[in-house]
């Protein structure tokens, strides 16, 4: 059975960790969205891997890894990124790696309009400064330079000039910078594209002929990034939904049936934007220490909420989940007393349907006890303190969706199956 799999809150759900656990039963695991402004945390044999453009899949020898065309790629990042891993003693070639060669490539100049034009707006947007919206905006603007192009020397230096002919003026009259010198640019690229080079290929008609296989599709993000079904403007510049996983893997020939949707047992975000289950003081500080709620990518100190089963109601429609997995149960594990979002007030009047905006939303609790007990080490549903089966069935009820896993560690096999038969 294929499956997609999307993070259900603001990104940073645990996803890399499930895509690592769900992939031993596959044999494709395809990025299809974002660049290296997300990252995947997957700790394997006491070492910590964390993951910003590779499939986390790729720890598992046998298995194949794809960056679909809907990924934008920062070759040098890419590049750092299979030498941490082949260091690790991990093996990358182009067996077991493939890149399409429809992905956008995210230049020196996409990094730098970044980060001028954050400093410039208003309302700040909280980018990680990495040039992913910029290498979209050429992307639907129709002067991107995709892999394809980045490959081959002729297509590449012509791509260039045109854009260094474009944008070198804005840094200059817009932002009073220095603009890019081509030859500079050219031949550092240059031999990064020729490293690149081996793991590129067609992966739509390269796939087409292994129809056979299993397929998981790995969100980066979460739903509420998402350019269209997020919380605008303050969102990531891509589709990250689950309906994008065809589209932005470049293989629409493979049949979803599986839609696996991952939440936290709390929330959290990254960046400006608003957030109605926000937590201050005490309870903030101890989630973000036991959770180590701190940016795979950014380093920057997640914003940590209540659960939101509003919001993960919304994103359940939004994705047609048929699935629900729940991570970092265990950090609620010291607390008293647990509270959940299950409704918004707006004005004093609760909110019938999902809010346009969550801006001056309020949310309506419902409190829990807690459990006070480690639960790490717990492999079986059952065995869990009474306190925790009741929120996570209190969860499911609410949803009207199974859960099939729960993470209760930081360990890959700190995980357990809610129900007998799950795979």
């Amino acid at each position: 059975m294929n499956t997609v799999l999307v993070g259900l809150q603001w990104g940073d759900e645990g996803k890399g960790k499930i895509i690592d656990y769900l992939c031993r039963n596959v044999d494709v695991v395809v990025r299809f969205q974002g660049g290296n402004n997300a990252g995947h945390t997957v700790i394997a044999n006491q070492k910590k891997f964390v993951f910003h453009l590779i499939p986390s899949g790729i720890l598992h020898k046998d298995k194949i890894c794809v960056i679909g065309q809907g990924v934008v790629v920062d070759p040098e990042v890419l590049l750092n990124e299979i030498k941490i891993l082949k260091k690790a003693g991990v093996s990358v070639s182009s067996k077991n790696l493939k890149i399409s060669n429809f992905s956008h490539i995210i230049m020196p100049y996409h990094r730098i309009i970044d980060s001028l034009r954050e400093q410039k707006r208003v309302q700040k947007i909280g980018t990680t400064k990495r040039g992913i919206g910029p290498c979209y905006k050429d992307r639907v603007s129709r002067c991107g330079i995709r892999m394809g192009d980045f490959i081959d020397k002729k297509s590449f230096a012509f791509k260039l000039k045109d854009n260094l002919r474009e944008k070198n003026p804005i840094f200059k009259d817009a932002y009073q910078q220095k603009g890019f010198k081509f030859s500079s640019v050219y031949n550092k690229y240059s031999k990064l594209a020729k490293k690149i080079k081996p793991f590129v290929c067609d992966t739509t008609e390269y796939f087409y002929k292994k129809q056979d296989k299993k397929f998981l599709f790995e969100g980066a993000q979460g739903t509420f990034l998402d350019i269209d079904a997020g919380t605008y403007p303050f969102v990531t510049s891509s589709s990250v939904v689950a309906s994008n996983a065809l589209l932005g893997s470049g293989l629409p020939f493979v049949n979803l049936k599986k839609r696996v949707g991952v939440a936290k047992a709390y929330t959290t975000r990254v960046g400006e934007g608003p957030f109605p289950t926000e937590l201050k003081g005490k309870i903030l500080d101890y989630l973000q220490d036991e959770g180590g709620e701190y940016g795979a990518t950014t380093g920057r100190p997640r914003r940590c909420g209540w659960l939101d089963l509003a919001l993960l109601k919304r994103a359940i429609k939004v994705n047609s989940i048929n699935r629900l997995i729940i991570t970092k149960l265990d950090v609620l594990g010291n607390l008293a007393k647990i509270k959940v979002c299950l409704k918004y007030k707006k004005n004093g009047k609760i909110v019938k349907n999902f809010p346009y905006s969550l801006e001056k939303i309020k949310p309506v609790y419902k409190e829990f006890k807690g459990w006070n007990k480690d639960i790490s080490k717990i492999k079986n549903f059952s065995r869990l303190p009474k306190e925790a089966k009741n929120y996570l069935n209190f969860i499911e009820k609410y949803l009207k969706v199974p859960i099939s896993f729960i993470s209760v560690g930081k360990d890959r096999e700190e995980i357990l199956k809610k129900r007998r038969g799950e795979n």
